[in-house]
C-alpha cells in the first residue's frame, strides 16, 4: 500500500480551507496513493471559542466531512481525516476533536475522539487549555482495513505510551498521529516521541501535521511545527516533510511489521509488578 501524508496550513475559515485540501487529495491519488492522511483539525485551526461557535458544525452537517467522503469515492481511496473540530450536544457547549477513517465507498469505518487534552504551559507566552473548548473522548479505537489494522490517535496522545501499547496489543499494525504540534515542543520532542512509539510497538507510525502560521480572521494566529513524518516499525524515519505544505508518499509493508515484532517480541513480554 502506498500512503500519502498531507501537510496543511489551514486557517480559521473552513470554507476557505477545503479547496486546498481537496486539491492535495487529488494530487496524492494521482501519484498512486491508496491511503491518504490529513492532519489534526483539518477543517479549522482556531483558538477563539466564539469564532469556533460561529463557523463549526455538527458532524451530520459538516461540509468538510461531506466533501472529503465524496473525494474518497471519486478517487477510490481510503482516507484518514486526522480530525475535525465539531460541535456536540454537550450541555457545556464543548466541541469534539474527532478523527474519521473513510473507505473507498465514502463510508465512515471508524471514529475516534481525542482522549488526552493539551492543557499545558509551554512558556510564559504560550499556554494551551484544550479541555476548556473540547471534551475528551474515552474510547480507544482499532479499525480493520483491507491493507492493515489501524490504531487511531491524535496529537497530544503521543505522550501516553500505554495507549499505543494497548492499540498494538489489540492488533494495530499502523498507528496514526495526526497533529497540530507546537513549534517549541515539536523541535524538542516530536521525532523522538514518534520513533519511540514505533519502536515500542513494532508498528508503522504515520503522522500528518499542520505547519506554519495559520490565518486568523478572529483572535491570535497560531503557529504549528510541521514535519509530517512516517516511521518504520524498526524506528527509522521514512519521511520528514519539513515545513512546506504538500504531499509526502511512503510505501507500507506488513512484512516489516511482522519482522520487527519477531525480532523484538516486546508486546508479549508484559510482566506483573508491584509498587512503587
Amino acid at each position: 500500500m502506498k500512503a500519502a501524508l498531507l501537510q496543511l496550513n489551514v486557517g480559521d475559515d473552513p470554507a476557505a480551507n477545503l479547496p486546498r485540501t481537496l486539491d492535495l487529495i487529488a494530487e496524492a491519488a494521482g501519484k498512486g496513493a491508496g491511503f491518504v492522511l490529513t492532519p489534526e483539525v483539518t477543517n479549522c485551526v482556531s483558538q477563539n471559542r466564539k469564532h469556533q461557535v460561529r463557523v463549526l458544525q455538527q458532524e451530520a452537517d459538516d461540509p468538510t466531512l461531506h466533501a472529503l467522503r465524496e473525494a474518497a469515492i471519486r478517487h477510490g481511496i481510503w482516507l484518514s481525516i486526522g480530525s475535525l473540530a465539531l460541535k456536540t450536544d454537550d450541555p457545556d457547549g464543548r466541541f469534539a476533536n474527532r478523527s474519521f477513517l473513510i473507505d473507498a465507498a465514502g463510508q465512515i469505518v471508524a471514529r475516534y475522539d481525542k482522549i488526552h487534552m493539551f492543557d499545558v504551559t509551554v512558556s510564559d507566552t504560550e499556554t494551551y487549555r484544550e479541555s476548556a473548548g473540547y471534551r475528551p473522548g474515552t474510547q480507544a479505537v482499532v479499525a480493520d482495513t483491507p491493507f492493515a489494522k489501524i490504531g487511531l490517535s491524535i496529537c497530544y496522545d503521543i505522550r501516553f505510551a500505554y495507549l499505543y501499547r494497548a492499540l498494538a496489543q489489540a492488533g494495530a499494525e499502523v498507528l496514526l498521529v495526526p497533529s497540530a504540534f507546537s513549534p517549541v515542543t515539536g523541535a524538542a520532542h516530536w521525532e523522538p516521541l514518534l520513533r519511540a512509539r514505533a519502536i515500542e510497538t513494532g508498528s508503522y507510525v504515520l503522522a500528518a501535521a499542520q505547519t506554519g502560521t495559520h490565518a486568523a480572521q478572529s483572535g491570535k494566529a497560531r503557529t504549528t511545527y510541521g514535519h509530517s513524518m512516517a516511521i518504520s516499525p524498526w524506528g527509522e524515519v521514512l519521511l520528514d516533510m519539513c515545513t512546506k505544505p504538500g504531499v509526502g508518499l511512503v510505501d507500507l509493508s506488513l512484512a516489516e511489521v511482522a519482522q520487527s515484532r519477531k525480532r523484538i517480541a516486546a508486546l508479549s513480554h508484559d510482566r506483573p509488578f508491584e509498587g512503587p
